[in-house]
């Protein structure tokens, strides 16, 4: 009976170290998502009044929450009885976030402009303030799903080819460090200010370092969302471009003298223009069509 209890500790003790090990490269692969994840959500979480930013924040969380609890069990069951449905989603997947993240790269370079006639949450009414927020939450919580796919295929396609104990483990423990981490981070991100202006506060308006600190915190959060914006933007082109140099073998074939990261780069880019410019095309064509 002892033989087989301390039997037991020790297959579960195996069991744990290969679920850390495999989780150590699941989180590896789909960290270039992440960081795109944190740093969509902090620009969603942000620009609204102080005493909203964090009620906005759970809005959203509970619905990234929701989006990983229906898109976990459908990953495994696609996994286990159809697995090239996983290759697919991937591949459609990181046309979509090379689509993002040249339409970025676009708005950026030719429509920053468009963007300062536009009217601030603080001069709207109530009910379109009410009606901005809720646009917001909504859009969040559908790239959110989108990301969301992506990370849990990432996560689960290190891990097919190991038994099913150690992909569940794995794949809802990057699924659940996706939600918690990033709304954590983003959490603490967006009360920076707040931080700073309780510092400047206690400071009682005396030069000292209580004050430049907050003068510091209050400043730099402007600076982290779009620090965080072009790091998530680099971050979609770069999957995206990894998906298909390890999915598409052609695609490989094309790239693989080139070092890894700029190979990846120069494909996503690839995709991402080529899927802009086909939807600017369908636009274009249905614009023609009324």
């Amino acid at each position: 009976m002892a033989a087989s209890f301390f039997a037991l500790l020790d297959d579960i003790a195996v069991l744990m170290d290969d679920v850390a090990a495999m989780g150590k490269v699941a989180a590896k692969k789909t960290s270039g998502l992440l960081a795109d994840d944190l740093a969509v959500n902090a620009e969603k979480a942000s620009g609204f009044a102080s005493s909203r930013e964090l009620p906005v924040l759970w809005k959203i969380t509970k619905g990234s929450l929701l989006n990983k609890v229906i898109i976990l069990p459908v990953a495994l069951l696609l996994s286990a009885y159809f697995p090239i449905a996983i290759t697919a989603m991937l591949l459609i997947g990181g046309l979509y976030l090379g689509f993002e993240g040249a339409e970025k790269i676009y708005h950026y370079l030719f429509h920053r402009k468009d963007k300062k006639g536009s009217s601030k949450p603080s001069d709207m009414t109530s009910g379109e303030a009410k009606e901005f927020e809720s646009k917001k939450v909504k859009s969040a919580i559908i790239i959110d799903f989108i990301l969301s796919v992506e990370i849990i295929i990432i996560a689960l396609s290190t891990v097919m080819e190991e038994p099913l104990e150690v992909q569940i483990p794995v794949v809802a423990a990057i699924a659940l460090a996706a939600t918690v981490g990033v709304y954590g981070l983003v959490a603490l991100l967006v009360r920076i200010d707040d931080f700073g202006l309780k510092l400047i506060a206690a400071s009682d308006g005396e030069k000292g370092f209580l004050k430049s600190v907050g003068m510091a915190l209050v400043s730099s959060l402007p600076v982290i969302i779009r620090s965080l914006t072009v790091l998530g933007t680099v971050a979609m082109i770069l999957v995206a471009g990894g998906i298909y140099v390890h999915n598409v073998h052609f695609i490989h074939d094309l790239v693989h003298v080139l070092p890894g990261i700029l190979g990846e780069l120069l494909v996503g880019l690839v995709v991402g223009f080529a899927a802009l410019l086909l939807v600017k095309l369908i636009m274009k064509m249905i614009g023609k069509s009324h």
